[in-house]
């Protein structure tokens, strides 16, 4: 199984759409430039919401495959992943049925919401499957109970311990629920002591994503950065694109090595 990617750039989520900045990507053609430039600025991966005619985000297989089939020409090997994200729109057969009719390499799927309707059993079947097809599975967990829930189902088998892979996620959409540094601490101690062989990643809305993301790689994570978690530079600047939101983290985490140290938690 393939690893995670070091830096996943994360360009467009499932809400913003071009009035809240002219750069969000929505159609493929756009995706995939957008993943060229992030690529030049330091990322070596894809995380992808596709969007309809009308910008709304779908869990659309025909547009997925084509995606995945336009990041193959266009960046050979580069980690493309897709997404299950409910919105409150989608149930959980028609996430796993996404799934099963793309078959791409690497997916993430919030674990409540996915689970929100399914039973163990159900989900056995499904995680199985796509441990036998060779989908990199990515659980978003949002907080400690999600963490607590995930390593309950690798106990029992309902989620294959190999290849295990997670994504933390700091902050909301909620307005006023920031993240920061200081709300690692909890969650990575349990998923330390509860899933010690996992392959994990980290997310962080609002301002404070640049600090949030080198006080996680200073306690081992890779990184997941663009405007579906936030637009703005260290500096409170807007971001002109998802590139240059990549080419910070990677300033910060070449350029100035002994600053990282300032955010390592031990």
């Amino acid at each position: 199984m393939t690893p995670l990617p070091r830096i996943m750039v994360a360009p467009n989520g499932a809400r913003l759409t071009k009035k809240d900045h002219p750069a969000v990507p929505v159609t493929i053609s756009q995706i995939v430039e957008t993943a060229q430039e992030c690529a030049k600025a330091g990322a070596d991966g894809l995380h992808a919401h596709v969007r309809d005619e009308g910008q709304q985000h779908v869990l659309d297989a025909g547009l997925y495959k084509e995606l995945i089939a336009e990041m193959a020409q266009s960046l050979p090997g580069f980690y493309t992943q897709i997404t299950t994200e409910a919105q409150g729109r989608y149930t959980t057969a028609e996430q796993m049925a996404l799934v099963r009719d793309v078959q791409p390499k690497a997916v993430s799927i919030a674990l409540r919401e996915i689970m929100a309707d399914a039973s163990d059993t159900e989900m056995h079947r499904f995680y199985h499957e796509c441990a036998d097809a060779g989908i990199g599975v990515q659980h978003i967990l949002y907080d400690t109970e999600d963490v607590m829930h995930l390593a309950r189902l690798v106990r029992d088998d309902v989620v294959p311990q190999a290849d295990l892979k997670g994504l933390l996620v700091l902050g909301r959409y909620t307005t006023g629920q920031l993240a920061s540094p200081e709300n690692l601490m909890t969650p990575v101690s349990m998923m330390n002591r509860e899933l010690p062989e996992i392959d994990w990643a980290v997310c962080a809305f609002g301002r404070w994503e640049t600090d949030c993301l080198l006080a996680a790689h200073g306690m081992g994570a890779k990184m997941r950065i663009g405007f579906e978690n936030n637009r703005l530079n260290k500096d409170m600047t807007c971001a002109a694109s998802n590139a240059e939101r990549v080419h910070e983290l990677v300033h910060y985490l070449t350029s100035s090595p002994e600053d990282d140290a300032n955010y390592r938690v031990a």
